[in-house]
């Protein structure tokens, strides 16, 4: 498996943010070409807490699906997106995952 992670700094304005991402940005994000699992989080401080406001991740199968899906048209435009909403700023981080069986 691998990640796409992305933090999140604090928005100049949290609703408009979660109001954009939710209506906008994630269904987008449900687009992408070979997702298997998406899992965000908003509001994870208050603010002036912490240096995050927000958590987004994606699962794909390799890094190679990933990179195909970011690639893909509609990687392009979830990309192009984050300016529209993200003005605190974005970090991304891909990475692979190991898992053990409980």
């Amino acid at each position: 498996m691998h990640k796409l992670t992305v933090l999140y700094p604090e928005p100049t304005d949290r609703a408009e943010f979660e109001a954009y991402y939710r209506g906008t940005h994630l269904p987008l994000c449900a687009k992408l070409p070979g997702v298997q699992d998406i899992t965000f989080s908003i509001g994870i401080t208050d603010p002036g807490e912490a240096p995050y406001f927000a958590i987004f991740q994606a699962t794909f199968a390799n890094e190679a699906a990933l990179g195909a899906a970011m690639a893909s048209p509609e990687g392009k435009t979830v990309e192009a997106d984050v300016a529209n909403y993200a003005t605190g700023g974005a970090i991304v981080l891909t990475f692979p995952v190991e898992s053990i069986t409980l």
